[in-house]
């Protein structure tokens, strides 16, 4: 974006502008000449910065580069940035999910850093013309602007980490669950493996004669595998044989 063509500006302050670009937000002063070379808010999604001009002529008259009512058209610029802040809060108070956090820290990061180099300019333009009422009225409304925004950016960030931990710790009980359900299916295998075992043995079609021993045999037979079952329960949970445990 170049100057108009209309404005007869001094040579020291065409020399510090770019020849396509805007460049970044500041203030260029000259004698009683000042010209604010500023950013419109943001668009989410956008790298894209589009600059704007405001020239502050030594008799104390504005002009804007997109014409009109140069005065009026500072405040609604700096209107444009309240605006952005109250629907960003909005959205803010709207939020539960980390998702919701995250976007809007994403829409919020470059209106902050917008935000901040707004008030730089308009901190120097004061400097520059420390007469004029209305960059000081400006430079104020950019002081609460700035504020707000790092304010907003913190607590967003706050809330999105407070958010990932309550997460985290949710899915830190939900393993600790899985491993202790894990543990009780272990204890039951190993209980009833050997017992297992030992059935399945006799429980073969061969000719042994156990069958036609007496019921006292079966529960030898049955407290044997529950005996090999909790020794092999200690073992998976202690590793070693300890009846007692």
């Amino acid at each position: 974006m170049t100057l108009p063509a209309g404005w007869n500006l001094p040579i020291e302050i065409k020399q510090r502008l770019g020849q396509k670009e805007a460049g970044k937000q500041r203030a260029i002063a000259s004698g009683h000449h000042l010209l604010l070379v500023l950013h419109k808010v943001p668009k989410h999604g956008s790298f894209k910065r589009n600059g704007v001009f405001f020239w502050r002529t030594p008799n104390g008259d504005w002009k804007y580069s997109g014409g009109g009512d140069g005065l009026g058209k500072l405040r609604s610029h700096i209107r444009a940035y309240e605006e952005a802040e109250k629907a960003l809060m909005a959205r803010y108070e709207k939020a539960i999910s980390a998702g919701d956090y995250f976007n809007l820290l994403e829409t919020l990061s470059p209106l902050r850093r917008a935000a901040s180099n707004l008030l730089v300019a308009l901190e120097a333009g004061r400097e520059a013309i420390s007469d004029d009422r209305h960059i000081i009225d400006f430079r104020d409304a950019a002081i609460d602007l700035n504020r707000t925004f790092e304010l907003l950016y913190e607590d967003t960030k706050n809330a999105l980490d407070y958010a990932l931990a309550k997460q985290a710790e949710k899915q830190a009980k939900l393993s600790q669950e899985s491993v202790r359900t894990a543990q009780r299916l272990n204890i039951l295998a190993a209980l009833f493996l050997p017992l297992t075992a030992i059935t399945s043995i006799f429980g073969m079609n061969l000719h042994h004669g156990l069958n036609q021993e007496s019921a006292l045999l079966f529960w030898l037979v049955f407290g044997l595998g529950v005996s090999c079952g909790i020794v092999t329960k200690n073992w998976v949970l202690h590793g070693r044989f300890n009846p007692k445990s």
